[in-house]
């Protein structure tokens, strides 16, 4: 038979137990220093309403609403700040990976330059390596280019490039590499009819080359749908 004491003892050691400080797990993070899309391209799209990149499989064709269970509801009408932050989210979204951070960095840099500041704004984020690669469409998408960057499929007058914000200047000659000329991404790209090759670019589709002529304006870009840089920078200057 079990005495009274010994049950009161094995009381106070699970009590003890119970209330004992539980050492806390660490948690464990992955970093990763390449900025990720963590969202649909084409939902972005939608969300804008607007065809973002002017493709013909884009769902905001024939889903003209934003995504979501109530979408259907249709767009909201938008304040003047709502207005303002569209247009900057068109404008950064249209470049692919382009972080907030990595946006304003652009964007106080250009506010910096002497001239007009959404003129400024629109000629450095056209100097980007990848947005020379696809608007000379060695890739299909802003979101293509970046990878075919990163993945050294790339040389800026004839040394390997792999950083997509690379900047260039006017005279810069890029070239895809030998071994990826044949590529199906990049022909296909290639002989996409989606698109034109805008005229401060020459390319020489033969031998996959593209010379940089100079700094577009903003009238020269051909931006697929209706851009506002200057409400970019009403947007920033609040």
């Amino acid at each position: 038979m079990i005495s009274c004491d010994y049950k009161h003892n094995l009381v106070d050691i699970k009590s003890a137990n119970m209330y004992k400080k539980q050492p806390k797990l660490e948690k464990t993070y992955k970093w990763n220093s390449v900025s990720k899309r963590i969202n649909r391209k084409f939902g972005v799209s939608r969300r804008l309403g607007v065809n973002l990149w002017g493709r013909a499989k884009d769902p905001v064709n024939t889903r003209n609403f934003p995504p979501g269970a109530h979408g259907t509801l249709g767009y909201r009408k938008l304040t003047d700040y709502g207005v303002q932050l569209q247009a900057k989210q068109k404008l950064k979204k249209y470049y692919g990976n382009i972080t907030e951070k990595q946006f304003k960095r652009i964007y106080q840099e250009a506010s910096r330059k002497k001239g007009d500041t959404s003129e400024n704004l629109i000629g450095l984020l056209e100097s980007r390596l990848d947005a020379m690669i696809y608007r000379a469409k060695f890739a299909p998408t802003p979101f293509a280019a970046r990878q075919f960057v990163n993945h050294k499929h790339v040389m800026v007058n004839g040394k390997t490039v792999n950083i997509p914000s690379y900047r260039l200047r006017p005279g810069d000659v890029i070239e895809v590499k030998d071994a990826s000329k044949q590529l199906v991404i990049v022909q296909a790209a290639i002989q996409s009819g989606e698109r034109s090759v805008p005229e401060y670019i020459k390319v020489d589709d033969q031998k996959l080359q593209a010379s940089y002529l100079k700094v577009p304006e903003f009238s020269e870009v051909p931006y697929p749908v209706i851009m506002e840089p200057h409400l970019v920078v009403e947007f920033y200057s609040r």
